[in-house]
């Protein structure tokens, strides 16, 4: 069997493809690609059993046939090749000899009957929405998801379908992201968890524009298709928790501050909090923002002062800097609006502006304030 491909096109469409491969598999085969030919088409596969990347491209064949070849080998070696057609040679024995201008490699392939099979869309649903606002939902939500196993339903992106929007959940108990797109048609009323991963490669993958994906899903597995790129996982089989309750109804105190100001403040102020709780208190009073922290053990503190505008009671409450830092980053406006009750009750950041049939709401739950 032979195929010839441009080495630049290749590694492009294997590296989308080739942070699926875990470094330390159970499996040797799943160190590896499978190469699919079939009449001019490359179809490439990587899996961890768990989620399946593929994507289609364009070569010289007269040949069909399958071979496995390790990823990590391939890789190194093509991004060490200037861009050139590169001419592959595979024989009856999966060695693979790969021919350049001026230079002859030899890898030894495996038996593709050996690598696993990928799951089918059976009795799928189906819904489109553009790759842009897919990859604007995983950046709202992902930095929010937990990594304790312990609590499987937490460590992936719950997708809330309702036939006229779609909702993105996140939350690791002491943050929670919610971030909502209306006008988006879905089949019914339905919810499933993706894991981190997944999401993580489709972000680097999906390109931020409007080509249109294909979603479909079926009760175990996820499938998407945007062009030439494939990704299939398997969904997370937890209960999300109910996480509406959480939600505070009735916050009457509002903050609103300078977004980057805010942010900044809050890394130089947290440099000298405490490592573990990263504790920041926040006091409001009037149209002043006071921002401190202190690492007893150490003796260390940090002030400041900036201004704001504030509707309340004079407040005073803690919360962790590192996540409230995460989600400033999740909102792109200029201002950001606090709503606030008490120093124990959750307070809620909502960006001052949103684009149309947008919606993103972020919850924190308070420390307990240490006098």
């Amino acid at each position: 069997m032979k195929f010839i491909v441009s080495s630049a096109a290749l590694l492009k469409q294997l590296q989308q493809i080739g942070g699926v491969i875990n470094a330390n598999t159970v499996l040797p085969i799943l160190e590896d690609f499978l190469f699919e030919i079939e009449k001019n088409k490359l179809t490439v596969v990587a899996t961890d059993l768990e989620t399946v990347m593929k994507i289609h491209m364009d070569i010289e064949a007269k040949d069909t046939g399958k071979v496995c070849i390790p990823a990590k080998i391939l890789l190194d070696s093509l991004k060490n090749i200037a861009e050139q057609p590169l001419t592959f040679n595979i024989d009856k024995n999966f060695g693979v000899e790969i021919t350049s201008d001026n230079g002859k490699y030899k890898v030894m392939g495996e038996n593709p009957d050996n690598f696993p099979k990928e799951p089918t869309a059976d009795e799928a649903n189906e819904f489109t929405m553009t790759s842009s606002q897919l990859v604007t939902a995983i950046n709202k939500t992902i930095f929010a998801v937990s990594t304790d196993d312990l609590r499987p339903a937490m460590t992936g992106v719950y997708f809330e379908l309702d036939p006229k929007s779609i909702s993105f959940v996140a939350t690791d108990a002491h943050r929670l992201v919610k971030f909502t797109y209306d006008g988006i048609h879905c089949p019914k009323k339905d919810a499933f968890i993706v894991p981190k991963k997944p999401l993580s490669l489709l972000k680097g993958a999906l390109p931020d524009n409007d080509d249109e994906l294909k979603i479909s899903y079926n009760s175990n597995h996820l499938f998407i298709t945007h062009g030439s790129t494939e990704l299939v996982c398997r969904l997370i089989d937890a209960r999300f928790p109910d996480y509406k309750v959480v939600i505070p109804t009735d916050n009457p105190y509002r903050l609103m501050v300078n977004r980057s100001d805010f942010q900044n403040a809050l890394r130089r102020v947290s440099v000298f909090s405490n490592k573990s709780t990263n504790q920041v208190a926040l006091s409001m009073s009037g149209s002043e923002l006071q921002l401190a922290s202190q690492d007893v053990d150490f003796s260390f503190e940090g002030n400041e002062r900036m201004a704001c505008q504030y509707d309340g009671e004079d407040l005073q409450i803690a919360f962790n800097a590192k996540f409230l830092i995460e989600m400033l980053n999740g909102t792109d406006t200029q201002d950001i609006n606090m709503e606030l009750s008490t120093a124990t009750k959750a307070g809620i950041i909502r960006p001052t502006e949103e684009e149309e049939n947008e919606n993103l709401l972020m919850l924190v739950m308070p420390l307990m304030l240490n006098n």
